[in-house]
This record gives structure tokens, sequence and C-alpha cells, in this order.
């Protein structure tokens, strides 16, 4: 009977030491694998008729194509940056909400962790808070650890006067990141101690009079350079692949998947954090050869 005890306690201690074996070979790979991220921005769709060089029914088509390709590699979650949906001049909550279900139905395939930017035609019609309801998630800025690194999704849904949009009318030029939100992301970085990376739909690189710029942009970028962990920004809204050093972070500007016909191709991505920090981005159709690739 003593053995018999004996052998069961061995067996529990070593089953013990197998999972606290396994556990730690876990967290070695993921300290060598890093990050990846799948990165999407505009996609703009509806069920509507193309205008200019927005084809809107092509992005449903395009975003199955995106999901399909972060799954075959693996991400570890998904971010689109903003303008996710388009009602067009005709707005309607009931058909906006159906566009967002639709679209969201295929982004949400993509990766189990899934993050929204909130873009100024996300609440164009929409409040923050039908929109975020919509797709399952709590708040239109917040942080995340994933992975070993912090992640912060910003909104710069807002007029210079604080009010946010969808409840009111607004200007998509009059964009800003209003004081109580700075404040929240200067504390969230002093708290955390890991590398982090940054995502909000309007640019934060541009001079303050650009149309797509956030009014606040100069005390935001202050805020991410005196914190010493960002090491990148990554930005929708200007439909172009672009990117700008600054103090040292590069922001990060991409394509949107919503422009041109079919022939012109998809455009999405996947961004490759190494333990390090150092980024390296794949662009798929229109981001190949974005200049930070």
């Amino acid at each position: 009977m003593n053995g018999e005890l004996i052998n069961r306690r061995e067996f529990v201690l070593q089953a013990g030491a197998a999972a606290i074996g396994a556990a730690a070979a876990s967290r070695s790979r993921a300290e060598v694998r890093g990050l990846a991220l799948g990165l999407c921005a505009d996609v703009h769709y509806a069920d509507a008729e193309p205008r200019g060089t927005r084809h809107y029914r092509l992005s449903l088509e395009r975003m199955r194509e995106a999901a399909a390709t972060w799954n075959r590699h693996n991400v570890d979650g998904i971010v689109q940056l903003g303008d996710l949906i388009d009602a067009g001049p005709r707005a309607d909550v009931q058909a906006e909400l159906g566009y967002l279900r639709t679209i969201e139905k295929e982004f949400r395939k993509g990766a189990t962790h899934r993050f929204h930017v909130l873009g100024n035609h996300c609440v164009a019609t929409l409040t923050k808070e039908q929109f975020l309801k919509a797709v399952g998630q709590r708040r239109a800025h917040f942080s995340y650890d994933l992975r070993g690194f912090h992640m912060v999704i910003l909104d710069a849904c807002y007029r210079r006067d604080g009010v946010p949009y969808g409840e009111a009318p607004f200007d998509w030029t009059d964009t800003d990141i209003p004081r109580a939100e700075r404040d929240w992301l200067a504390a969230d970085l002093a708290h955390t101690s890991r590398k982090t990376l940054v995502f909000v739909h309007q640019r934060l690189d541009l001079p303050t009079d650009s149309h797509y710029a956030i009014r606040s942009s100069p005390e935001v970028r202050a805020i991410l350079e005196q914190s010493g962990k960002v090491i990148g920004v990554f930005m929708g809204h200007s439909h172009e692949n672009d990117v700008r050093r600054i103090g040292g972070i590069p922001y990060v500007a991409l394509s949107a998947m919503v422009e041109g016909p079919v022939e012109s191709g998809n455009a999405f991505a996947i961004i490759h954090v190494a333990p390090d920090g150092a980024l390296t981005f794949e662009g798929f159709g229109r981001m190949a050869g974005h200049p930070i690739g």
C-alpha cells in the first residue's frame, strides 16, 4: 500500500515537472518567435456602387483573402485601422449595421485576437456605442498585452471642442485626441515595462494644418517619445503607403483596401516584431511596395 502511495506521489510530481517544463518551453518559443499581427486599413465596406476610386463591394472578397492569409501565417492578432464601413451619402443606421456585421464576420476569421480602431466613417452614421457593441469591443481606446508586447489602441474621433464623433455633426478634418485620453495614454505608458505598438486611424505624423492630421499630434508624439517604449505607430485615413520617422519612432500609414477596381488588387499586411523590438513589414497586393518593407 505504501509503495502504491509513493508511486502515485512520484507520478504527480513527475507530471507537475513535465507541465512546468512544457510551459517553460512554450515561453521560450514565444520569446524566440516574437509577435505577428495582421493589419488592414480603410476597408469602407458597403453594398453600394463604386464612387470615384472606391469600390465598396470588392472589400468583402478582399477581406476574405486577407483573413485567409492571416490564418495561413498563424498571426497572433489582427487590427483594422478604421473606416471599416461606409454608409455613403444616404445614411441609414440599420443598413450600416448590416454592412458592419457582414464585413466583421469575415474579419473575425483572421485570428482569435481582434482589435478595432475607430475611423470617421465608422461613426458617420453610427454612434461609437453602436459600433463597439456590434463588433464586441468594450472601448474605443484601450491597451492590451499580447505575446510580451504592449498594444495601444487610440481614438481620434473627436472634434477639437471635445465632442465625440457620432453624437453630433462633425467635419472629418476636425479630428483630435482630447486631453483626458492623452492623460490616460501617458499613465498607461508609464505603467508598462513592455515594448509598445500604437494604432490609430488618423495621422499623427503630418503637420497639424493637414486635412488628415490629428490636431493634438505634437502633444501625443511627445508622450510617445518621452515614454521610450514605443517601437512603431500604425495609421490609415490617407489611403497611402507612407512612413516617416519622428523622434526615433516610425509612423507607418497603410494603403486603403477599398481603393481601385479588381485589377488594382488587394491591400493588407503582416507586421513581425522580433523579441528585441525590430519590425519587419510584409505587404500584400498594393502594400507589397510599402516604403517600410
